[in-house]
């Protein structure tokens, strides 16, 4: 087939590179075009046969996957999606990775188990297919080598907000290629935010605790992965733990978080559309929703609902979105007040707070 998407498959393992060929090749829209064991070789061949769309292990000989990745979004920028390993260690290294560059990531199977393989493989095809043709060069955090909170100082200088804390809440949904774009966001959000932020993110389990770390150490708002009954706090920011649901409840003129597992919906848990949901009710025109990059629709009946009970609404614009899905059908829906680049974002959410 001509059309088909072509994959370079880089891990150290002969094994591993093995069974993510067999997983991607089992779909007939992607060709594995070639191999590699370390970072050098991946280099090499990325510039050699122009793939769509390469996966990359983090710990590799001669040259590792971090600093590969660095040379070729400075050289040669394809979508990358990272091959990543359930530790502490593994997490940190995947969300440099994003923060370099990377699309997306996935993990790697702890076993060959058929049912572990069987779940990366629906989910590593899935994402290469709608990464492939994502313009890496728009959405990556500027500043290689800076952190993002380095990189939006001057930005965040530029943002004031009111004096006080409000009484809005504001949430965020996203997808693939919405880690990067959040460290970006949070990044530039300002010294006394006055609002509390509540994240979903469709994430494995045992990464969103380190994601939410991340972002505390990038952000001026203390983050944490929510917990059941957290209090929501203005300056305060909680990601929604893998594999749960998040809403916002209110007793006694206070708000909190609950935390469950519930049935997915919109395919996914945790879902946007059950914490836009929840805020539609709950908080009403004190909400502040936005959408973000990702494939499918979760959180595009939400965002409307949301609109509909006097809140704002926001949606990242094409331009900079790795993928165009939620927020496209967000936008075509009727939801959104506001499409404008991830740069713009923060900024936005601070006029309406």
């Amino acid at each position: 087939m001509s059309d088909q998407i072509r994959v370079l498959v880089v891990d150290d393992s002969p094994l591993v590179r093995k069974v993510i060929t067999d997983i991607l090749e089992s779909d007939p829209q992607i060709k594995v075009v070639g191999t590699a064991d370390n970072g050098e070789a991946a280099i090499e061949m990325a510039e050699k046969l122009d793939p769509d769309v390469i996966t990359l292990d983090i710990e590799m000989p001669v040259l590792d996957g971090l600093t590969a990745l660095q040379r070729i979004i400075a050289t040669n920028p394809k979508p990358v999606i990272m091959m990543s390993v359930f530790t502490q260690d593994g997490a940190e290294e995947t969300f440099k990775a994003l923060e370099y560059g990377a699309v997306d990531f996935v993990t790697k199977p702890t076993s060959m188990l058929s049912l572990t393989v069987n779940e990366i493989g629906e989910q590593l095809r899935s994402k290469v297919k709608s990464v492939y043709k994502s313009n890496v060069g728009t959405s990556k955090t500027s500043g290689r080598g800076k952190s993002a909170k380095e990189a939006a100082a001057s930005k965040v200088k530029e943002i004031t907000g009111r004096k006080g804390p409000s009484s809005k809440i504001v949430g965020i949904g996203t997808s693939t290629g919405g880690p990067a774009a959040l460290m970006k966001v949070f990044a530039y959000l300002p010294t006394g935010f006055p609002s509390s932020i509540l994240v979903v993110q469709h994430m494995p389990e045992g990464f969103t605790r380190a994601f939410a770390e991340r972002l505390d150490t990038m952000s001026n708002l203390r983050v944490k992965e929510a917990e059941d009954m957290d209090p929501i706090t203005p300056g305060c920011g909680y990601v929604a733990p893998g594999d749960s649901h998040i809403t916002v409840e209110e007793k006694n003129d206070k708000r909190f978080i609950r935390v469950s597992k519930g049935d997915k919906v919109s395919g996914h848990r945790p879902s946007i559309d059950v914490l836009f949901n929840s805020m539609a009710t709950t908080t009403g025109k004190d909400s502040v929703a936005v959408i973000m990059t990702g494939m499918g629709k979760d959180g595009a009946d939400g965002i409307v609902r949301i609109k509909e009970a006097g809140g704002r609404t926001i949606a990242q614009n094409e331009e900079t979105s790795i993928v165009y899905g939620m927020n496209r059908v967000a936008v075509e829906k009727g939801g959104i007040h506001d499409i404008v680049p991830l740069s713009e974002i923060a900024k936005k959410i601070v006029e309406y707070i």
